[in-house]
């Protein structure tokens, strides 16, 4: 026995094709259905009730000039009796059993083959029939489509997406149209109505209508995950149907066959069914079982197989009316082509793409059954409304009390809001009126909304990897009010324009490659309008300075150039900075320290980090720098300090850690005002004893040299705060380390020390947490001191 689930499977399924079936397939259908049922009817007739009744003729079969019945056809057979009237006949001395034998052999010998399988033959071919209307879609290479399709088609119709994204489009459409009206009416009035002299001319304001909101219902999250797994299936789904036209062709096949099994079987019926007659004629030779050869015999289901047989043809008549207009359908429009020009002007979906081959034919038998449903499809082949589910899903899942939980003041102290790799930009971020920075990195095709303008504190914009557009109101909302943008993108052309327009703005982060062909000339937007600017940041591949920082360069008080390693030369507009007071050249290539920041008279921070500079004789031309404190020139391969050092006598801050010195020069001692010496990861044997002059030292950073022993001048400097010894060749501490009573951190990891000297406790800021050395060496210093350097 079949299952019930197998027939609940084929009633789910069937209606479902129906979607695909224009009205001349279904009015074939049900022609078919009728033709079915006259099959049925005569083949119950023919298999019950049909039989042949036959009478000898009182004649020989060799004296007859005339056939049986011959006369009697002639005369016809009145359709109605007019009464009884006795009559007289021949008798034939026959006996029942003979009559049923002369009746059955007449049957099958005398009666055409026509009337006599006529039911059957109408059954057989409406089968066929119904087999030609419904093979397209069983065939294997159609069927997976089409129940694909039907099943994405039905899902569409029933998305609750569907239902508000066209609810809000009409809301939307209705709104502009009675704003349009209004404002029409009201400019009308004011066109006609004369004013008087004297009087004030007076806006008259457009009446406000109000308009009821779509009734829409809301989404819920898994509502809405479910709209955008249907996008990808559709997106899916047209690629792979868009490839080919089997479904078209399939069609246009069976329909042709149709034509052809139509004009056979109209033929032959038209042919045969003069073959159905009420009276026939039987010659047997059975004279010597009956004594007659001849017998006039009538067929008693003729009359009723002729009144069938019209029915019938009448009806394949019909059918192949439906079959030729299929194909004048077929072939007069253009199948393998659709556009949605209807659905995008009602709906404003101004994105709905058209689309060929078999995706386009199977809309266009969507169209004969009901528009709807490809109107209702047509929303999920948009972006936009693509773009407006995924609004509404993160507006779902980043709600504003889990984006106030995300947070935290940044490093320049403002309360900075983080997004990192969402699908889009939460609607709710912009009602976190307190964010004074957003930081926004791998959130592609934002464009932000007419509620940014909520974010009144907004002062700090981080763009990486996320280009935005931003409306023109949005503009001069930020114009004057940001004051920091980062953007990071792949190419500083993908830079939106709109940043350069920022008047208000005080720091410019850029971070990107120039396109090969401007690596070297460096172009990039005027920067005239960034009136405000003072820092200006640029990591690049440029070949030169852009030419745009001329335009800042009477403003411009920080300058940082990072070129990942590509050379960069041509330095001479750097002169321009007068008031310039960080530069950072970051592995910009450079082999010698450029002459033209010599003539940066207020430049207080110079960072040559990460070149490949070698030697830095040229740093005798800094004491024209008299406002230079703090000089890095770490990552380099910087062999030696030249002895004119001494002329530095106003820097402050001297990092030269990650070079390749073995020895510092003694002059280093004469740089009184030095706060900050960082010499680590070098290789240094000894220190000069000069280094006790620098009195003004408070952080030392010796670590990860090859130091053997410390001069005792150097525990002269009472102010050192920090002392960085770690990883060196140590292999005792001068008790004279408790002369430093200021030593707060004092690092001693990775050496040959046997102890520590007692004389630490004497360092009053000395704490164990400042303490940085092996457990085993600590444990043996005094227990006094270690409880010293433990109290809080």
């Amino acid at each position: 026995m079949i299952p019930v689930a197998e027939f609940k499977h084929f009633s789910e399924q069937q209606p479902a094709f129906k979607l695909l079936k224009p009205w001349w397939d279904v009015l074939a259908e049900y022609l078919t259905v009728a033709m079915l049922m006259i099959g049925v009817f005569g083949c119950t007739l023919q298999v019950t009730q049909d039989k042949i009744i036959c009478l000898p003729s009182h004649e020989l079969w060799e004296n007859l000039s005339e056939t049986p019945c011959q006369q009697l056809l002639l005369q016809g057979v009145p359709e109605q009796m007019g009464g009884l009237h006795e009559v007289s006949g021949l008798k034939n001395n026959l006996d029942l059993q003979q009559y049923s034998f002369i009746n059955q052999l007449c049957y099958e010998k005398a009666l055409h083959w026509y009337p006599k399988y006529f039911p059957y033959l109408v059954v057989i071919h409406t089968l066929i029939f119904m087999v030609c209307t419904s093979f397209w879609f069983k065939f294997p290479g159609t069927s997976s489509k089409i129940e694909h399709f039907t099943s994405i088609l039905g899902k569409c119709f029933d998305s609750p997406w569907t239902t508000r994204a066209l609810s809000e489009v009409s809301g939307e459409n209705r709104k502009g149209h009675t704003t349009r009206q209004a404002t029409t009416t009201v400019a009308a009035e004011a066109g006609t109505g004369k004013a008087g002299e004297g009087e004030k001319e007076v806006l008259i304001e457009p009446e406000k209508v109000v308009t009821e909101p779509p009734a829409v219902t809301l989404l819920d999250k898994k509502e809405g995950e479910q709209a955008k797994a249907l996008f990808e299936k559709v997106k899916k789904f047209r690629i792979h149907v868009e490839e080919g036209d089997i479904l078209y062709t399939m069609y246009i096949r069976q329909t042709v066959l149709k034509v052809c099994k139509f004009f056979a079987i109209l033929v032959y019926n038209l042919i045969y069914v003069e073959k159905i007659s009420f009276v026939v004629a039987c010659t047997v030779e059975t004279s010597r079982f009956t004594g007659y050869a001849s017998f006039c015999c009538n067929h008693t289901k003729a009359y009723l197989f002729s009144k069938l047989a019209f029915c019938y043809i009448s009806f394949v008549c019909v059918y192949g009316i439906t079959c030729l207009y299929t194909l004048y359908w077929l072939f007069h429009r253009p199948l393998k082509e659709y556009s949605f020009h209807s659905v995008r002007e009602e709906t404003g979906m101004n994105d709905i793409p058209d689309v060929k081959n078999d995706f386009a034919f199977m809309l266009h038998l969507i169209d004969q059954y009901d528009p709807l449903y490809s109107k209702r499809f047509a929303v999920f082949l948009s972006e936009v409304s693509e773009s407006r589910l995924k609004q509404l899903n993160l507006n779902h899942e980043w709600t504003p009390e889990k984006l106030r939980q995300k947070l935290q003041r940044n490093a320049k102290g403002r309360l900075e809001l983080a997004l990192c790799m969402l699908p889009g930009l939460p609607d709710t971020v912009f009602e976190l009126r307190e964010v004074e920075a957003l930081r926004l990195e791998a959130i592609c095709d934002t464009t932000f909304p007419p509620s940014l303008s909520q974010l009144v504190h907004l002062q700090e914009l981080s763009l990486l990897h996320s280009p935005a557009r931003l409306p023109f109101s949005l503009q001069i909302f930020l114009r004057d009010r940001l004051k920091v943008i980062r953007i990071k993108c792949e190419e500083l052309r993908e830079v939106p324009l709109w940043v350069f327009g920022l008047r208000g703005l005080e720091e410019l982060h850029l971070e990107g490659l120039f396109p090969p062909e401007l690596a070297q000339v460096a172009t990039l937007e005027s920067l005239r309008e960034l009136k405000q600017l003072k820092v200006l940041s640029l990591r690049s591949n440029a070949g030169k300075v852009p030419a745009s920082v001329t335009d800042v360069a009477s403003h411009l008080q920080r300058l940082s150039l990072h070129n990942d390693g590509s050379r960069l030369l041509a330095l001479n507009s750097l002169k321009k900075l007068t008031v310039l007071r960080e530069l950072e050249l970051v592995a910009c290539g450079l082999e010698r320290i450029p002459h033209a920041i010599f003539s940066l008279g207020a430049l207080q921070e110079l960072d040559l980090k990460d070149n490949h500079l070698r030697s830095i004789e040229e740093i005798l031309s800094f004491q024209h720098c008299r406002k230079l404190v703090t000089l890095r020139l770490w990552h380099n391969q910087i062999a030696y300090v030249p002895e004119h050092v001494r002329k530095l006598r106003v820097l402050e801050q001297l990092y030269l850690s990650h070079n390749k010195l073995e020895a510092l020069p003694p002059q280093l001692g004469m740089c009184s005002g030095l706060h900050l010496l960082d010499v680590t990861h070098n290789g240094l044997h000894s220190l000069p004893p000069e280094l006790g002059l620098l009195q003004n030292l408070q952080h030392l950073a010796l670590s990860y040299n090859a130091l053997e022993a410390l001069p005792d001048e150097l525990f002269f400097c009472c102010k050192l705060r920090t002392l960085l010894l770690g990883h060196n060749h140590l292999s005792q501490l001068s008790p004279l380390v408790g002369t430093l009573r200021a030593l707060s951190h004092l690092e001693l990891k990775g050496n040959s020390l046997e102890a520590l000297p007692e004389e630490l406790g004497n360092c009053r800021g000395l704490k164990k947490v400042g303490l940085l050395v092996e457990d085993t060496l600590y444990e043996g210093l005094p227990a006094e001191v270690r409880e010293k350097m433990e109290e809080e």
